[in-house]
């Protein structure tokens, strides 16, 4: 998985230079005349910014926190990582014993992934400058390799790292939840997500920011989730 890249290189997929993603106007403009839900949608909410970790290593590491939990339970072992190594570097995180990492909050397996990762990278095994140099699909076939990183993680890692403008996780619960809430249906299926992600091509990332957004509450009453029951009103 190894690849060198030239200092005088450029990323042609990168495109963002500060610590936030935040959909342009030209994406929202393009995705409300794509689709008029979506762009109902984006009007209520307003504009999104979501914070972006640049930097690669930790990138990978918040969303291997993040995988099969929630954003609360995630945020909070991320701060208390945070904590632990201020200096966040694939050094000093191979050099924690497995009992540190795991008293953050961490599980044995997730603990082990981190750990592998960080020794991986700090010894040059894994050239994680290079990722950027990739191709969506290289990219995702070369991160799955690694014990621990599935399509989801390197999905993530495409949008909150690297900034590539047109990922749809098909895998996401909250994508899931989103499209359920956008387009009032009880169950997403797999020609429901191609369609979408043909639809918002080439911003399929920022229509993510805002499926996200609705999936966590953004979008209020008019946005109910037709996978749950209805509350049934107490009996007098």
């Amino acid at each position: 998985m190894s690849r060198k890249v030239s200092a005088e290189g450029k990323d042609p997929h990168l495109g963002l230079e500060s610590s936030f993603l935040c959909p342009t106007e030209e994406e929202l403009a393009y995705l409300a005349s794509r689709d008029a839900r979506l762009g109902e949608l984006i009007a209520l909410v307003g504009p999104i910014r979501r914070e972006r970790l640049p930097d690669p290593f930790m990138a990978i590491v918040h969303a291997i926190v993040g995988q099969q939990v929630s954003a609360a339970a995630q945020a909070s072992v991320w701060r208390r990582m945070r904590e632990a190594f201020p200096v966040f570097t694939p050094e000093n995180l191979a050099q924690a014993v497995p009992e540190k990492l795991r008293a953050l909050g961490l599980s044995f397996r997730k603990a082990g992934y981190i750990a592998n990762i960080a020794s991986l990278a700090a010894s040059g095994e894994l050239d994680l400058a290079g990722l950027s140099f990739l191709d969506d699909e290289s990219l995702c076939q070369c991160l799955c390799q690694l014990p621990g990183i599935g399509q989801w993680t390197a999905e993530m890692l495409m949008i909150f790292c690297l900034g590539r403008k047109n990922v749809l996780s098909a895998g996401d619960l909250g994508i899931q939840r989103g499209l359920r809430m956008l387009y009032q249906k009880r169950e997403t299926s797999a020609a429901l997500l191609e369609r979408c992600k043909k639809r918002y091509s080439p911003f399929a990332s920022a229509a993510s920011l805002y499926l996200w957004a609705l999936a966590g509450g953004s979008g209020g009453e008019a946005y109910p989730d037709p996978a749950r029951p209805l509350k049934q009103k107490p009996k007098r």
